[in-house]
């Protein structure tokens, strides 16, 4: 079996940690601080390594869950050594370096795969059949919100980095189409470093759109899309992994009395298998890697999220709409 080891035990890397012990193919992990990898490792009956090199001497592909600032370099360092990778979202957060890996990982002829957990939420698998097999019609409009208080965790990237890259790339996996322009609002509230709140407007190359709007603001937790389609209206709930599409039908319309309108409206549950999006994402990745092909969510697939999201952040900066 593929041996694979976890660089950064971070609350992402502890939960990567976690899922490879259960799929018995946890063979090391690696922190900067040796206590927090220590704690972790003695938890997964598993021996820390002292440094990244000896890690690397022990595995076959990583998953790396490092700040976002060190993606890069460790990313390098492990496709130059012939070894499977994963990175964590946002990726680099850097458009020429997050080419620079896929085209080094390419040249390698590496497994590289990028950290776009939703994209494996049952719910998205559901949505996304229900779409393609046009039971829901054309999608005309799509838009997410996905709000929570500020993540003291997150300390090199602002809020569309870390958040709304998730619903570009749910938008994309769901419409199956590329996006053409993004005009973004936004800014600083209680974070004097990095945008906290911003509203996202994405255009597709057939006209659909997107909104999507995030912020480390709100007392609660939110995870949800509505989706306008043809036929009907469905929405679905990242965190309960639920969805419900409705479609109505309009008789006897009194057009003196329109106050009072006789819409018959018809709401139904789509099944959906429940499972746990991270363990989906991350099984995904070893049989990638065991086989030597591309993987589900690719390094590429990740190059054209960050685009849309640094497209997102000039537009915030310059007050206009930005093509992509």
């Amino acid at each position: 079996m593929l041996r694979v080891g976890v660089i950064g035990t971070g609350s992402m890397g502890q939960n990567h940690a976690r899922i490879y012990s259960e799929m018995g193919c946890l063979a090391g992990i690696f922190d900067v601080d040796a206590e927090a990898a220590g704690k972790v490792s003695r938890k997964l009956g598993v021996t820390p390594c002292s440094n990244m090199d000896d890690l690397f001497r022990n595995v076959d592909a990583v998953s790396v869950c490092t700040p976002t600032h060190c993606h890069y370099d460790t990313a390098v360092k492990a496709i130059e050594l012939g070894k499977a990778v994963l990175v964590e979202k946002p990726f680099t957060g850097d458009v020429e370096k997050a080419r620079k890996i896929c085209e080094l990982a390419e040249n390698k002829g590496v497994t590289i795969a990028s950290g776009f957990v939703e994209r494996f939420n049952p719910v998205v698998s559901a949505t996304r059949d229900a779409i393609t097999s046009g039971r829901f019609g054309k999608v005309v409009s799509i838009a997410s919100r996905r709000v929570s208080s500020y993540p003291f965790r997150i300390r090199d990237v602002g809020v569309i980095m870390d958040l709304a890259i998730h619903d570009v790339d749910v938008i994309r996996y769901l419409t199956r189409e590329r996006i053409d322009s993004v005009y973004a609002l936004g800014g600083k509230m209680s974070n004097d470093r990095f945008e906290d709140h911003a509203t996202l407007l994405l255009q597709t190359a057939s006209g659909s759109t997107g909104t999507v709007e995030v912020n480390w603001l709100t007392p609660m937790k939110v995870r949800k899309v509505s989706i306008t389609c043809s036929d009907g209206y469905a929405v679905m709930d990242y965190m309960d992994q639920s969805l419900q599409f409705s479609t109505s039908r309009m008789d006897h319309i009194d057009t003196s009395n329109m106050a009072s309108m006789p819409i018959e409206l018809d709401t139904h549950q789509v099944y959906v298998r429940r499972e746990e999006p991270l363990k989906r994402e991350l099984t995904s990745f070893v049989d990638a890697a065991e086989r030597g092909d591309r993987s589900e969510c690719d390094g590429w697939n990740a190059l054209d999220n960050v685009t849309i999201c640094s497209a997102a952040l000039t537009s915030m900066k310059k007050g206009c709409r930005v093509s992509v």
